[in-house]
């Protein structure tokens, strides 16, 4: 059967093909498809309208609020990289418009390429959604044995976490589990949600403000102080280690962030949130390991995961 040309408009999904080695079949991904390195050199179909890495956090939800309401266009399609790149399949999200260029951008694809595309719209709300997005994937390529061989080996570490956070002798010892916070925006204050609450439980923590498969929302400072989490995890969506640790000096500024236990106690903790948890791909495994070693870090003191992709912050 002929290969096929495959487009990929979100940055998980470029992840994926990769996995399942389609690197030579893809024509085309998005501005913020960055991994693996390869990923980079591929024709960019999609692009932001506005360069957040300008912006402050507080600039960045202000613009993006203001074009939802006003019915801008987030992400603008490379006509000509589109036309040139002529995929047989597009792969696109339904998760949320802010993170991934969704149904308004594939109607304007199939308007440009005068036909239409096989297209498979992904969905994921959390960790299961997740691995059943990449058998997905693997059917509509053709790569179904190698897709259930990815699955099992990211499963499988899945039930070890599982297994060692929450055996109960395990817990006994630690008396009580952990409370813990996850901020997926600094300014203002969003929860994070969707596959994040899911993945605190798997760890062993018990996880506070957000509910798992929901949305991130916006929250604020009194739900944390009334949640009071023993960690906090600081992992602004899309953003790398460098650049929230270039974000968090604002909450320097606030008495009620500074008077909570886990500020005090040193147990806040930046994590590289673009690499391992806003985008639903094989590398949210590797989130859900660095929230195990954050959570319970003498259970998991010999657990590999990558340098810099977590630091705790000390006051």
């Amino acid at each position: 059967m002929q290969n096929k040309r495959l487009a990929s408009f979100l940055p998980s999904s470029t992840e994926i093909l990769y996995e399942l080695e389609l690197a030579d079949q893809i024509v085309g991904v998005t501005h913020e498809c960055n991994y693996p390195e390869d990923a980079k050199t591929k024709p960019r179909l999609i692009h932001s309208s506005f360069d957040a890495a300008t912006l402050q956090s507080i600039d960045i939800d202000n613009k993006i609020a203001e074009m939802m309401k006003t019915g801008q266009d987030i992400y603008v399609i490379d006509d000509e990289n589109l036309r040139k790149a002529r995929p047989d399949i597009i792969i696109a999200q339904g998760i949320c418009d802010v993170c991934a260029p969704s149904a308004k951008e594939i109607d304007h694809a199939v308007t440009i390429l005068g036909y239409t595309p096989d297209i498979l719209v992904l969905d994921p709300h959390d960790l299961d959604d997740i691995l059943y997005s990449i058998m997905r994937i693997s059917e509509k390529v053709n790569k179904v044995k190698e897709g259930h061989k990815m699955v099992a080996s990211l499963q499988k570490r899945i039930d070890y976490i599982a297994k060692v956070s929450n055996d109960e002798n395990n817990i006994r010892k630690n008396h009580r589990k952990t409370r813990v916070t996850c901020i997926e925006w600094i300014n203002p204050f969003y929860t994070a949600g969707h596959w994040i609450p899911q993945m605190v439980t798997i760890a062993g923590g018990i996880n506070g403000i957000s509910s798992r498969g929901k949305p991130s929302r916006r929250m604020s400072m009194n739900e944390i102080e009334q949640f009071d989490p023993d960690k906090i995890v600081l992992m602004p969506c899309g953003f790398d280690l460098n650049r929230t640790l270039s974000e968090v000096k604002i909450l320097d500024n606030i008495d009620s962030w500074k008077s909570l236990q886990a500020v005090q106690n040193n147990e806040v903790y930046v994590v590289n949130a673009n690499a391992y948890f806003s985008k639903p791909g094989p590398r949210t495994i590797i989130g859900l390991e660095i929230l195990a070693k954050i959570i319970n870090p003498r259970l998991f003191e010999d657990l590999y995961v990558p340098s810099n992709s977590f630091i705790k912050l000390m006051s």
